[in-house]
């Protein structure tokens, strides 16, 4: 891999539709970089490299847009795919019921698996509440699914229900114990765990 101060970018030489990356802004991601924050579905930032060679003259004035605030950090507490200390950090802020985040939860498995050591992938809930009802649920169960078996669980159940789930409010919840069996966990301590509301209040905050 070449050096941060090389500017060159790696080129992952995959197709990624802009309507999976965009998803009617129901996705959002962001690339963390040495250089800055290049949001994908928003607002582009440049890099450092790239300020230095910003013209300074004025762009046009255009109509103010909203705008997403920058990314956390990593934290502790992160999904994270991969190496943690990978140069590329992909965020993503996932929705489990959302049929963009579906198509694009494949691609960037790919991604990790192609570069790896290079990318890694940090999933963030963002159940969208007004549209998809079940998504809290789904996203307090792969939290369920980590005290059971940890990061790989946690993965493991997240992978299931995208495989599953038709999206759009499609899965019905009293299949997430079931789903959680199928992955070598115990579905009683899965439902055990999801009744309580255990990661309601995680799930959120965040």
């Amino acid at each position: 891999m070449a050096d941060h101060s090389d500017n060159t970018k790696i080129s992952f030489n995959l197709s990624i539709p802009v309507a999976v990356l965009l998803g009617a802004g129901l996705i959002s991601i962001s690339i963390l970089m040495s250089g800055g924050i290049i949001k994908v579905g928003g607002k582009t930032t440049a890099t450092t490299a790239q300020v230095a060679q910003a013209p300074t003259a004025p762009a046009p004035q255009a109509a103010p847009q909203p705008q997403a605030g920058p990314v956390e950090p990593l934290k502790d507490e992160d999904h994270v795919r991969g190496d943690r200390k990978a140069r590329i950090l992909l965020f993503e802020y996932s929705d489990l019921e959302c049929p963009f985040c579906k198509r694009f939860h494949p691609t960037a498995q790919q991604v990790v698996n192609e570069y790896k050591g290079q990318v890694a992938w940090v999933y963030r809930h963002f159940p969208l509440d007004q549209i998809h009802s079940k998504a809290d649920k789904e996203a307090e169960a792969v939290e369920c699914a980590k005290d059971q078996g940890g990061e790989d669980a946690f993965w493991k159940m997240t992978d299931k229900i995208f495989e599953v789930t038709p999206s759009n409010n499609g899965l019905n919840l009293d299949d997430l114990p079931k789903l959680a069996g199928e992955i070598g966990l115990n579905s009683a301590t899965l439902k055990s765990c999801l009744d309580s509301g255990k990661y309601t209040a995680h799930v959120e905050a965040s």
